[in-house]
């Protein structure tokens, strides 16, 4: 029978049923599409995704087709089970072939880039080393983002089931309830929640539980009480009793807080050892090794200013940011912020700076002063190499000295002849050294400013709503007691407001009050409106979410609506409290990473750059000493002392050198503050980027003045002693 005829009777079929069933329920049956009725998680997806990700999935899948490279069985299930987490559309061989051929490319074509351009071995193999070494890291970049993926989810996880045992209290359906999770959480644990659903509408499974539960399996070996919490969610639904389903419901977000804090507990002890590690790798033994660095490079003649900077600025820098990463991937579940100009547009235009005039606001982004003065530092810094390439005569302070370029006891640029190419070599000059301070300040400075400037107001507007969210749990319990003397709602606002009168709970009461006094609104837009509701003043996800609860609750009567914001108000102090916890098991860990990144490493940078400076000066007035012994002995007839004039290499300019240590500075400040966030906060950006502008600007001039008075005070010094010695 051809299948057109199957199809028609399968169809008559259906509406023989359906007429039927119209006659039993006394209702019209509206017609079912079977195909999708949004495109809700695909539309999120699209924005949600980072160009980076799409870039990734875009190389990988040209890269399948150039290099195929098929993994093994069971490195292709790891790469899998990380491509569904991350929801990227590629395959585990794209992955491997991407990993393969973007290394290959990078080896060919570096390395003869750099025996072209530097005609330096040194480079050469450093390219080709260097891009093999990246053949496994790239092979495991999507368990990478994977990983990261993980935090950011698992930092949302405690939010996530409070949102839904909050919403199932009073309305037991767990679709509904999820759908409520997914609209007040950020992404990435709202995009895998709108996945759970998006998989019921396409009908690859179904129903809501069998989505949730396959969805679940995903974080079996990672968060076991996030699995525990929702099936106690999913077991309310079968409790006969009332008493039996909320207790259900309690107990699943009493399970995922006591586990959070064994976790955390756990993680927080062992977190020793690797921030021990971490410090030892990245601060102790490179600075340890840059006080003996001038005596080595003074003896060695081919060791050059950049070969230790692809050594501290490229190698060192990745290892220890690698082992950062390391350390954040084993963050257990926690509760963290989020960056609420993402979620609210209207909030996006506080990553500018506003400028008002009049009545009328301006924009203008951060990068365009960070820049600006990035630049005028930077050339500043430059100076040196510009007068010299310029021909500028050289200049000094501090006294006459005939045996000195420039005819001052310190000179400004003081280019020397090398003693083995027979080359002008430099800067040696004190000017020159003080004058490369500025490069590091250009980028601490921009960076920092260009990350202060864009995240000051946001993180203002922030802790605002977080002091609203800290005396919300009491304003709720009160509320909630008003409702429950079968209060209308219109007048328990007015009536909360007043009591709580002068704090930032009672603004937002105050506020729906004038609303609804005022303006005439209901209860529902006098909080949600965009233009005038509350929630525009203080905006937070945990207020908004509340306040939805309370506008579907009390429709279904005022002691509903008591008993639901009682709860939620329960619920907020338990959220807090193991916060809080939580933030006393890191803050030995947190305060020491602190201290390092304000204080310490700079200090102890700065003051090993002005010991650099005056051994490398002292080292210079001995050489350039002996040789004038050297050329005087090898005109008499006693035999020249060449051996000791061989000891003395033409050692490396401060200028460089401070350069190297300058921006190694700027970059472990760095590192160490997305790490020390990640600790505490978990994937907090908001957070991070604030701590950024904060502390790089605070640590690179705390650098850059320890390096400049140490290194005038010491020079001076060695000169006054040089000078003394050499005379007499």
């Amino acid at each position: 029978m051809p299948p057109e005829l199957d199809k028609q009777k399968l169809l008559s079929l259906m509406e023989i049923y359906k007429r039927h069933l119209e006659r039993e329920l006394g209702a019209k049956l509206e017609p079912q599409s079977s195909a999708p009725t949004t495109k809700e998680y695909q539309e999120f997806k699209a924005e949600f995704l980072p160009r980076h990700m799409t870039l990734y999935e875009k190389l990988c899948n040209l890269s399948e087709k150039i290099l195929k490279i098929k993994p093994d069985q069971k490195k292709a299930e790891a790469l899998q089970e990380a491509i569904d987490i991350t929801h990227l559309n590629i395959t585990p061989a794209g992955a491997v072939s991407f990993s393969f051929l973007i290394p290959l490319l990078a080896a060919v074509f570096g390395s003869l880039f750099a025996f072209l351009v530097f005609n330096s071995m040194f480079f050469v193999l450093l390219f080709i080393v260097g891009t093999l070494c990246m053949i496994r890291p790239l092979g495991k970049a999507p368990e990478f983002i994977a990983n990261n993926w993980r935090l950011k989810a698992s930092n949302q996880m405690v939010l996530c089931i409070f949102y839904t045992v909050t919403y199932m209290r009073h309305t037991s359906n767990i679709e509904n309830a999820l759908e409520f999770a997914s609209q007040h959480l950020s992404p990435p644990l709202s995009l895998d929640l709108k996945k759970v659903l998006w998989d019921v509408e396409t009908e690859k499974y179904s129903s809501v539980k069998e989505s949730l539960d396959m969805y679940l399996e995903t974080w079996k070996k990672w968060n076991i009480e996030f699995i525990e919490s929702f099936h106690l969610i999913e077991s309310s639904l079968y409790e006969g009793e009332e008493s039996r389903r909320l207790n259900a419901l309690d107990k699943s977000l009493d399970v995922i807080l006591d586990e959070t804090y064994e976790k955390m507990l756990h993680y927080a002890h062992n977190l020793q050892n690797p921030i021990t590690m971490l410090h030892m790798l990245g601060i102790i033994l490179p600075i340890l090794g840059l006080v003996i660095l001038p005596l080595v490079v003074s003896f060695m003649e081919n060791v050059r200013w950049y070969h230790l900077a692809v050594i501290y600025n490229v190698i060192l820098t990745v290892v220890v940011y690698y082992l950062g990463k390391n350390i954040l991937s084993r963050r257990p579940t926690g509760y963290g912020d989020t960056d609420i100009s993402e979620e609210n547009p209207e909030l996006k235009k506080y990553r500018n700076i506003l400028i008002r005039i009049g009545k009328n606001e301006f924009q203008m982004t951060p990068a365009i002063i960070s820049v600006f003065i990035g630049v005028i530092f930077f050339l500043i810094g430059l100076s040196p190499l510009i007068f010299h390439a310029l021909g500028i005569p050289d200049f000094g302070f501090g006294g006459e000295d005939v045996s000195s370029s420039c005819g001052q006891r310190y000179c400004f640029l003081e280019y020397r002849l090398s003693s083995t190419t027979n080359q002008e070599i430099g800067p040696y000059g004190l000017g020159a050294a003080v004058a490369s301070l500025f490069i590091p300040l250009s980028f601490g400075v921009a960076i920092g400013l260009y990350y202060g400037l864009k995240s000051k107001n946001i993180i203002k507007i922030r802790e605002k709503a977080k002091q609203l969210e800290l005396e919300f749990a009491s304003a709720l319990f009160q509320l909630g007691n008003r409702l429950g003397d079968n209060i209308p709602i219109e007048i328990a606002v007015g009536k909360v407001a007043s009591v709580m009168e002068g704090t930032v709970s009672g603004s937002f009461f105050q506020l729906v009050s004038m609303n609804i006094r005022r303006l005439g609104m209901n209860i529902d837009k006098a909080i949600f409106d965009p233009q005038h509701g509350a929630l525009v003043s203080f905006p937070s996800n945990l207020i908004e979410s509340s306040m939805k609860v309370l506008t579907q609750a009390i429709k279904k009567g005022p002691l509903i609506a008591a008993q639901a914001l009682t709860n939620v108000s329960r619920y907020i102090k338990e959220i807090h409290k193991v916060n809080e916890r939580l933030k006393d098991l890191m803050a030995d860990v947190i305060s020491s990473m602190r201290s390092q990144i304000k204080f310490l490493t700079p200090a102890i940078a700065g003051v090993v750059i002005g010991i650099t400076s005056m051994i490398t000066s002292i080292l210079g007035k001995l050489s350039a000493q002996l040789q004038q012994v050297t050329s005087s002995v090898a005109g008499s007839d006693a035999a020249a002392p060449t051996g000791i004039l061989g000891l003395f290499g033409d050692g490396i300019p401060t200028y460089y050198f401070q350069l190297i240590v300058g921006i190694y500075v700027v970059q472990i400040t760095f590192i160490l503050t997305v790490i020390a966030n990640g600790v505490e906060n978990g994937s907090d950006k908001l957070s991070e980027r604030y701590l950024l502008g904060t502390n790089l600007i605070r640590s690179t001039i705390i650098y850059v003045f320890i390096s400049g008075a140490v290194m005038l005070m010491f020079n001076i010094i060695a000169g006054r002693i040089l000078t003394a010695t050499l005379s007499a």
